[in-house]
């Protein structure tokens, strides 16, 4: 008996829901005729596997559509129009790639980011509403109601209707900020989905968005450490950092930056790439960094992205100057109090930071990072008392 290629299957899950639609089925539809025809492959293929793994699944597919549509009593009339059309055999696949279009329609702006996300997954992805829900960590229940929703929100779109890439890398960015839970690596499977939207289309900042998710995934062995705990880009041993995909993370970048149309995934992967090309934290080009956040608040006017500005001034240019940048924001910004105590301990003020670290702890937006923030607390309060 053979194992099932699951790559294989999460690969071509996309181009055979396209051709489904292409030949009437509607998206919602096509989706659930694939997603049946992929556990038919399951069961099937060990003991029996085709020749053709593509035409196979369209011809599983279409047969499994059309059977739902036969049962579908109140859809009667589209069984005559789908009954005319002849049921693909394997080498009658259409040559047409569907899947930049999938993109498009799983991330429709009439979706919430939330469901576009999980749509993205299921019909790009592969992946099962299983693999979706525990890597969210919310019952299959729940996210099989959030992705039925999704589907029935977008079936009424046409097809071949334009998409926007921005929005598409909105939605990849989010899954790959989802870093990893249960059983699937969102981080890697982003990367895999950025690469496959990447090889479909020529834009810059898919290959800015690409070039950023590589250069920080190729950090992420350090950044904890063998007991859980969150250590600073700062402490961290760099050689944990991946350096191969620190180099083709590079190399993505440069190319882009040569077509001098540059966006905000670019200058954020400019950023990324400054800190992966410092030896040791003490060798930052702090300097170039704030030139490249200047970019960046250039390009978004984005609060996050002058309150890591902030950060970079007062390592370039002393504690008191990245006070006065974060002077303007908002104290109500995600992060602004931890980026504030981290200033003041630097600007030589030990009370006020222990104090915003423990302010900052309370509402910090994960357990680790709440742990942290509540040990920097701790050591200067010690400091104090000492």
């Amino acid at each position: 008996m053979t194992h099932v290629d699951e790559a294989l299957l999460r690969t071509l899950t996309p181009t055979v829901i396209g051709i489904l639609v292409r030949r009437g089925a509607d998206f919602a539809a096509a989706e659930d005729a694939v997603q049946d025809a992929l556990v038919e492959a399951v069961r099937v293929w060990p003991d029996d596997p085709p020749r053709d793994p593509k035409g196979w699944l369209v011809t599983v597919a279409w047969r499994k559509y059309l059977d739902a549509v036969r049962a579908d009593t109140t859809r009667r009339h589209r069984e005559v129009r789908v009954e005319s059309e002849p049921v693909p055999v394997p080498g009658e696949c259409a040559a047409v790639d569907d899947t930049l279009q999938l993109y498009f329609l799983c991330a429709h702006p009439s979706l919430t980011p939330a469901s576009a996300v999980a749509l993205t997954l299921r019909a790009v992805g592969g992946l099962t509403t299983r693999q979706i829900a525990q890597a969210y960590l919310v019952p299959e229940t729940t996210m099989a109601q959030r992705i039925s929703r999704a589907k029935r929100t977008v079936s009424g779109v046409r097809f071949t209707q334009s998409g926007d890439v921005a929005t598409v890398l909105r939605v990849l960015y989010l899954v790959f900020n989802e870093g990893y839970s249960g059983d699937v690596d969102l981080a890697a499977e982003a990367i895999r989905l950025t690469r496959q939207l990447a090889a479909k289309t020529d834009d810059e900042e898919v290959s800015g968005l690409l070039a950023l998710m590589l250069l920080h995934h190729a950090r992420r062995p350090a950044r904890t450490s063998p007991k859980g705990r969150l250590v600073p880009l700062a402490e961290q041993d760099r050689g944990l950092w991946d350096t191969r995909m620190i180099t083709e993370g590079v190399d993505v970048l440069q190319t882009a930056l040569t077509r001098d149309r540059l966006g905000e995934f670019q200058a954020q992967a400019a950023i990324a790439a400054l800190h992966a090309d410092a030896q040791t934290a003490a060798e930052t080009d702090w300097v170039q960094i704030v030139e490249w956040y200047d970019e960046l608040v250039r390009l978004t006017d984005s609060p996050v992205a002058r309150l890591n500005r902030a950060v970079a001034v007062g390592e370039a240019d002393g504690a008191r100057a990245g006070l006065a940048a974060l002077a303007g924001l908002d104290p109500a910004l995600p992060r602004y109090t931890a980026v504030e105590a981290y200033l003041r301990e630097r600007d030589g003020d030990p009370v006020t930071a222990a104090r915003l670290y423990a302010e900052a702890a309370r509402s910090a937006p994960s357990l680790a990072e709440c742990e942290h923030l509540t040990r920097q607390a701790a050591r200067l309060n010690a400091e104090l008392r000492g």
